[in-house]
């Protein structure tokens, strides 16, 4: 089994970072494009800012709780400073991030950029490497695909019992709010 890069139907949610936005906006703009390219409506992205990538773990968690939404994509910048201060946030919002997807079962694209210098911020952006935000874009529809046809050969087997009550039509397990 694989997901495919088709959006179409489904819904995501991109936290993005206010702090360094000169290259989360890049990322931003790329991100939407992805999703776009692979059948998205815009109606079906939901744009969330963040005051910087410390916060994005708690906004996706938050966002993933909903059931609204099939992916979520994370989208920061870190850049290394002269202290210890760097690494500490990077491994808080790479455990954070992948604890959510782990705990909500929601797909989770990790689109944060962790670099040393500016000029490699600026390259992941854009302007020689790609860019990371419409790959992060790319995983999060891969991986929401992926969910609804492991979804679906999961129930595919249950097709002689009664429904399965804890599955949305497409073989989602359904997801209360957290209202």
């Amino acid at each position: 089994m694989e997901g495919k890069l088709d959006a179409s139907g489904r819904r995501f949610a991109i936290v993005v970072s206010r702090f360094n936005s000169f290259i989360t906006e890049r990322l931003l703009l790329s991100a939407c494009d992805g999703l776009l390219r692979t059948g998205a409506h815009k109606k079906d992205i939901d744009v969330v800012r963040v005051p910087g990538a410390f916060e994005i773990p708690t906004a996706s968690r938050t966002l993933a709780s909903t059931g609204k939404y099939d992916a979520i994509i994370c989208i920061g910048c870190l850049l290394r400073g002269d202290t210890a201060h760097y690494d500490v946030i990077v491994n808080e919002v790479t455990r954070g991030i992948g604890q959510s997807a782990q705990e909500t079962g929601v797909p989770h694209a990790f689109g944060v950029l962790t670099c040393d210098t500016l000029e490699q911020a600026i390259d992941r952006a854009g302007l020689k490497m790609g860019n990371k935000g419409f790959e992060a874009a790319l995983a999060a529809v891969e991986m929401a695909s992926l969910n609804a046809t492991i979804g679906l050969h999961a129930s595919a087997g249950k097709q002689k019992q009664a429904p399965n009550r804890s599955r949305d039509s497409r073989g989602k397990p359904l997801r209360k709010c957290s209202r």
